[in-house]
């Protein structure tokens, strides 16, 4: 049994808070160069370098890379042979966000309650924490900064078995359509299909902070996820909603068995930052 203190957990979740928040991942600083030798439009490729070097600025500098920081999204996988010690790991999980939205002076978007009196919680917590038990003897933490121009943008569809692919794409598109400009593309977009409500919701979560570039293990998702993101781009929406051929740099697709009466279809989108970070304890 391997044991990891709360301490630590708090302490490597502050840093990813700052670096998610500050620090563009390889597979976007790679997206945005392909984006460049591909786009056509002049406006776009201006938008595209702009952005580029925001980017470049935020590392270097440590200044968040949108001043919308987000929600504090944590993905936990938790061996299941790793005993927590020293505390409860979501309050060292909420620690560790309170600790890097202050430190950091990242932005504070957290409300305490939803519909009546939403006042900011002043740290950025409570966290939206998913966790899983998996094999083996490590923690990972993956931690996701969501905005809200695109978590906004989100859309949830219960379709039925006799819709099949055209109609994932028919809410695909929709969804795109939708978010225009107000996801400040070139977007990274996570389709989930299958499960319930709730898990092709987690699907498309989990699809949205994946790898650029990755595809899915399934041959046949994967040709979905290429299909998808010629639709997306086909859209004209462009680099920040001002046209061109760039408006996503992927779509993710995850899938999940479900019922036999059901089909449902989850969009969930990031901005071109696409921020997320993560470790292995």
């Amino acid at each position: 049994m391997r044991e990891i203190d709360c301490a630590k957990i708090a302490q490597s979740v502050e840093k990813l808070c700052i670096q998610a928040c500050c620090v563009q991942t390889d597979d976007i600083k790679a997206a945005f160069k392909k984006a460049q030798e591909r786009e056509t439009s002049p406006l776009g490729q201006s938008i595209l370098g702009k952005l580029v070097e925001n980017g470049k600025i935020s590392e270097q500098t440590l200044v968040p890379i949108c001043q919308d920081t987000g929600l504090a999204v944590v993905f936990v996988e938790i061996g299941q042979d790793v005993r927590i010690t020293g505390g409860y790991i979501e309050d060292a999980i909420n620690e560790g966000v309170k600790n890097g939205y202050v430190n950091g002076y990242l932005r504070k978007s957290a409300v305490a309650e939803p519909l009546f009196e939403r006042k900011n919680t002043t740290n950025n917590t409570p966290a939206i924490i998913h966790t899983r038990i998996v094999k083996g003897d490590k923690l990972k933490l993956k931690m996701a900064a969501k905005g809200f121009g695109s978590e906004n943008k989100s859309i949830l569809k219960m379709l039925v078995p006799a819709d099949g692919i055209e109609g994932v794409k028919k809410v695909f598109t929709e969804a795109v359509n939708l978010a225009g400009p107000n996801s400040c593309p070139p977007m990274v977009i996570g389709v989930g299909i299958g499960g319930t409500m709730e898990k092709a919701a987690m699907l498309a979560k989990e699809a949205a902070v994946r790898e650029v570039g990755s595809h899915n293990k399934d041959e046949r998702y994967a040709k979905l996820e290429d299909e998808l993101l010629e639709i997306a781009n086909a859209s004209g929406v462009g680099p920040q909603g001002l046209g061109g051929n760039t408006t996503a740099f992927a779509v993710n697709v995850e899938w999940y068995p479900t019922h036999i009466a059901g089909l449902p279809v989850a969009i969930n989108i990031n901005c071109h930052a696409a921020r997320h970070a993560d470790i292995e304890l």
